[in-house]
Order: C-alpha cells, then structure tokens, then sequence
C-alpha cells in the first residue's frame, strides 16, 4: 500500500511538473504568435517598404559599429589587422617552404626502418581535370619513402579518355608501383574506391582525392609513426588551397589528436587517412549508402577498430579548391548532409546509445549537437562555496531555480567566513529560518544535522566552514555532504542562461567514458571567459582557456564553438562529475587552495583513461572573481606563482607532450589560436 501511495505521488509530481512546462511552452507560443502577428502589420506598411534604402544604410552603419566594438574598439581593430598579417607571415612555413631539401629527402629516401611496410595509395577517377591529374600523380610519385603502390581504378567517360592516356604513361615509368584499371562503368565514389581495394595488395591502406596533393614527406612521416608508435591508424593536418598554387591557401585545418567526441560532431580527421589494412570489416572500405560522406562512416568504422590512432602534427595534405569539388563548400553536395547523419547515427547505435538526435549547428551543416538521451532522473548535488557578497549568490541561486527545467537536484552552499548580516539572512529565508542577528543569534546556533543546516523540503543546505579559504578544501567539504550521484562545481559569481543547462551537461556526465563535463561561459559583455582549457598554455605555461573573450556569436576556430568536444580540462567554475569518480580520484587537491585545482582535478580523471567534456549547448554568465578578486598582484600573485610551481611539477610529463587537443602548430601565448612563427 504504502508502494503505491509513493507511486501515485511521484506520479502527481511528474504530472503536475509536465503541466508546468506545458503551460510555459504555451505562453511562450503564444507570445510568438502576437508578435509574428505584428512584425507582419509592420512589413506589410507601404511607408516601411517604401524606407528599405534608408534601413540598409542604417543596418550596414551598426554592423561597422558592430564589428568596431567586437574587436574592442579601434585598438582592437588593429590588433585583429595584426593578427591577420602575423597568421600571414606564418602560413609561409606550411607550403612548399616546408617541403624536404634534396639533402634532407635523399637522407629520408635511405632511411631502413624495422617494418618498411607497402602503403596502397587508392584513388578512385572521375573525368578528372588533365593538370589536376598529373599534379596528383606527381606528387605520389615525388614521396620520399618509396615502398607504396598507387592504385587506379577508372570510372571516366569517353570526352576524359585522356586521364587513362595519363594515368598509364605514369605506370610504364613508376617500375609496376602504379596499377590502373579501366572501369566498364562509373559506380560513383564508393564503388571506384572498393574497385581500388581489390587492386592494392599493401599492409596499409591511404586514401587520395584524385585533384588533390600530398606533401613530399608525408609516407616518411607515417612509416616511421608506425615503426615508432605501432601506429594502425594515421592522419595528418591539411589546408585548402586554390588557383593551383598550394601556398595560396584558404582554410589551414590544424587537427587535435584523436577526440572520439569531435568525430562524433565533425569529421575533423577527413585527409590524410593511412591505416592498417586488417582494421577493414571485410572487402568494402565505402559503403554505397553513405556515399557524399563515405568517408566519414569509414574513419567512424575504423578508428573504431584501431588500437592505436597517431595524429602527425604537420601540414601534408593539399586539398585543391575549385567549382564542384567539396572543399568549395558542402552546396557542392548537398546529399553528403544526409549521408553524415546516417554515419553517425550508426556508429551511435553500435555503441549502445538509443533515442538520440543529431541536429546541424550553425557553424556548418556537416557540423552537429548530438542529444544524448538522459537515463532516468538522477539527482545532482550543486555545490556552491560562498563569502559575503549576498547579491551574487542570490543571482546564482535564483537563476538556479527559476530557470532550470531538471529539478532533481539540490543546492549545497559551503559557508566559508561571510561577515555580513545581509547574507546571514539571505541564508535564514533560503532555509526557511528566521535568525534573531540583532541578539547575536548564528546559524550555528540553530539545530543542525551532523555539521549542515537543510531546508524543510531539503532542496537547499548551508554547511560552514571555518578554516581560510581553500577553494579545494571548501568543495570538498561540500561533496562530503552531497546526497546526489553527481557533482555540479559551481561558483557564486555565475548565472543561467541556459534553461536545460543540467541535462546538457548530464548527458555527458551519464556515460561510462567521460570524466568531468564543462560550459560555455561568458563575462557580463557576452564575451567567451570559459571554452575549454588547454595545458601549458598562458605566461606561467600552466593551462589557459581558448578563444578568451571572443564575442557570443563567434563559430571559434574550425566551428569549434558550436559542437561539444573532448578536451583535456574544464574550469571548476561550471563542472560536472559523477560522485563517485570525484570520491576515487580523491576530490579537488587541496595543496592548490586557489588556482589551477580544477585542471589538476580532470588531469586525474585523465589518468583514469576517462574523457573530458566541454559542451557550448550549456551556457552561463561567469562574473570571474567577483567574491575573491583576481590574482594578479601582491600576494595573491605570488601565492599564483608558487602554485604554478607545483603544477608545472607534478605534471611535468604532461606538459611536456602538450595538450593532445591542441596543436603544437598553435602558439602558447595566445589563446586564439594563432599560429606558432617558427
């Protein structure tokens, strides 16, 4: 009996939760309707068709104005001038500057390694351009490491014979390394692919477009990934280029290492793909249904397989931009969007996600938000360390519960020295108390449970304490008293502006692979303070947060802004984690009372082979060290010094790889992904 009373109240609970949504859902549509209904009447006003001229001028003054404030003004307008003509200057070490001396490739041409493994080199044809070709050959031709074979297959009709013309003038002088084949038919991308499998008898596999080129080192670089790192899976960093000249180039893609996350969201690997050829399930590498994204559905099914997936940090692929090719725009092929989808959509469901949805992002149309189903209702434990400064707490907290749509959860304010009446009684109306300050009545003098004062329907707890403030300390005190499954870290000094903003970092936290989970934050000016942090970046070479104070609507480098990706930390500001995990990983160390907890913290998780999260689909408002102030002078500095210290110490190794989602192309001075003069 007693069951069923507690169903039928969880039931009334989620009924009336449900039609609370319901009506919010329909006021705001109807909200929507009313204006849609005037933004109508305005349009259809002859005097405001008449006043188009006079609004373009007008909208085309505030977007110069725009843009003006966005760069921070006009001092901002000639750093962002700088920053074009430095990224300039740099850009000239990636082309045929980088291309090996004769010394330099006659001395790679003699390296013996221990496996001299054969590379099949498939490159499927299509009425190819007569230049393109021949470019494309050359520089296969040109590789420094010289055990690969090209393989041919020809799908071209009669106007493009030529291309076999070509294509067999270059067999008779490659010594039997190149292997053409006429196709009876073209049987598009997918099809000419597989027909070039079956002709390559190498232990690795690489895949070339037939109007791109390779950098002259690249097999080189490879083999000797292979030899060094027992490399099943490689891939390089590649840009685009146009007019036939690959040092004129347009996008200069620098890649992060292996991020299954950022595969999942963006087929940020794409060029140039060699791999073991024992990773392929059966004949077919392209699968005809994905064809427009063949070659995502292919990385997705083999990085799958692999053991061991090398990232070569160089610039080695030359994708050649022109009219119908995909590297002028995904308009070129637009069923490739649909065919992406379905890639990822069952690479998904092998991995035993269900009711997902994958939806395109403003950045790009082959750029995508998964949604994760959330299992179940657990509860999240959000722990808030707090002194003084009663307004921004109170903004936090009612931000919390007015504007959160997941309401499983509980709000546990660590106490730590507050001197102010204003937040004693803050507290006391958040508890449900009345405290009779003016007598000198506490806190602590009213009942407590075991060290933590809870409000009658213990949605909210205030715990104290004493000690001085140790912002790892004061967490820790707080998750010990945490009844949820997870941990949200959060400051006091932030704000919600995403309203599912629990379930988009619960969707992460959830899995079995992922270790903390981080937000999009944001200064009061809606410039970028938090996307994700990177170590050894910053004056200190400790760790830095990316695209610092960038506008809202910026897409970030490579539309990294606007898709949920692996990183190798998040700020302790905003952060999610599984209890259980903060409890094995020890909690926040406590030797780092101010700085650099929070990265040293997921640095541990990463330990645990564990992924971590920043997702931009959460957003928040983060008003940086409004309650402690910042540290950057007298003490505070030097206590940020003799932390960074120990940092730099105890993840020496660390810092000495680089952070694996951050390209060693990429200078550590800056955080906008500026490129590294050499």
């Amino acid at each position: 009996m007693e069951q069923e009373m507690n169903y039928q109240e969880a039931y009334e609970k989620e009924h009336l939760k449900c039609a609370d949504m319901a009506s919010r859902i329909a006021e705001l549509e109807a909200k929507n309707e009313e204006l849609t209904w005037k933004l109508d009447r305005i349009k259809n006003n002859p005097m405001w068709k008449m006043s188009k001229p006079a609004r373009s001028a007008m909208h085309w003054v505030i977007r110069q104005k725009d843009r003006l404030a966005n760069c921070g003004g006009p001092k901002g307008v000639i750093h962002k001038l700088g920053y074009k003509k430095r990224e300039k200057e740099a850009m000239k070490q990636f082309g045929t500057e980088s291309f090996p001396t004769p010394e330099q490739a006659l001395a790679e041409q003699e390296t013996v390694f221990p496996r001299m493994v054969k590379i099949s080199i498939l490159v499927p044809l299509w009425n190819n351009d007569r230049q393109f070709q021949i470019e494309m050959l050359d520089s296969v031709m040109n590789q420094t490491y010289t055990n690969w074979e090209l393989c041919l297959a020809d799908g071209s009709d009669e106007a493009h014979s030529y291309i076999g013309d070509i294509c067999r003038e270059y067999a008779e002088r490659s010594k039997g390394r190149i292997v053409y084949k006429k196709l009876e038919k073209n049987e598009g991308i997918a099809g000419n692919t597989n027909a070039c499998v079956r002709m390559a008898t190498g232990e690795y596999i690489g895949l070339l477009d037939q109007d791109d080129i390779l950098h002259p080192s690249v097999l080189f670089e490879y083999v000797k990934a292979i030899n060094e790192q027992g490399a099943d899976y490689i891939y390089c960093d590649e840009t685009t280029f146009k007019s036939g000249d690959i040092n004129k180039m347009l996008t200069m893609h620098f890649k992060p290492d292996y991020a299954p996350d950022n595969l999942r969201a963006n087929n940020y690997i794409c060029h140039f793909s060699v791999f073991a050829r024992e990773l392929m399930d059966g004949d077919e590498l392209f699968r005809p249904k994905f064809d427009g994204s063949q070659d995502h559905d292919m990385i997705l099914r083999l990085t799958d397989n692999a053991k061991k997936i090398v990232h070569v940090p160089r610039l080695m692929y030359y994708w050649r931009s022109h009219v119908g090719s995909v590297a002028s725009g995904i308009d070129a092929k637009p069923y490739a969007i649909a065919a992406a989808k379905g890639a990822v959509s069952e690479h998904l469901k092998k991995h035993g996600y269900d009711h997902f949805q994958i939806t395109s992002t403003r950045a790009f149309e082959t750029i995508f938000k998964i949604r994760y189903e959330i299992i179940g209702t657990p509860k999240i434990s959000i722990v808030i360390a707090n002194k003084d400064h009663v307004a921004d707490l109170q903004r936090c907290v009612t931000s919390i519960m007015e504007k959160s749509t997941y309401d499983n959860y509980e709000i546990i304010i660590v106490e730590n020295n507050s001197e102010t009446i204003e937040i004693k009684e803050y507290y006391g109306k958040l508890l449900g108390r009345e405290y009779d300050l003016a007598a000198g009545q506490t806190m602590t003098d009213a009942e407590t449970d075991g060290g933590i004062l809870r409000s009658e329907d213990g949605r909210i707890s205030v715990v104290t304490y004493k000690g001085a403030f140790n912002y790892s300390a004061v967490n820790n005190l707080g998750v010990k008293y945490a009844s949820g499954e997870y941990i949200l870290l959060l400051n006091n000094d932030t704000e919600v502006i995403t309203v599912n903003w629990i379930e988009e970092l619960l969707m992460y936290a959830q899995r079995a692979d992922v270790g903390a989970v981080g937000a999009k934050l944001f200064y009061a000016d809606k410039t970028i303070q938090h996307a994700g942090v990177v170590i050894g970046l910053g004056a200190h070479r400790t760790a830095g947060h990316t695209h610092y104070k960038q506008h809202r609507q910026n897409l970030g480098y490579m539309g990294r802004l606007c898709y949920a990706q692996n990183v190798t930390a998040v700020t302790g500001a905003c952060l999610m984690v599984k209890k259980s995990l903060f409890d094995e990983v020890g909690g926040l160390e406590e030797g780092f009372e101010i700085s650099l907890n929070d990265v040293d913290f997921c640095l541990k998780l990463r330990e645990k082979q564990l992924l971590n999260v920043f997702t931009p689909f959460c957003e928040l408002y983060h008003y940086e060290s409004i309650s402690r102030g910042l540290d950057d002078q007298g003490e505070k500095a030097q206590r940020y010094n003799r932390e960074s210290a120990k940092f730099r110490e105890k993840w020496k190794d660390a810092l000495e790889k680089g952070d694996p989602y951050y390209n060693p192309n990429f200078s550590l001075d800056r955080s906008d992904f500026s490129l590294k003069i050499q």
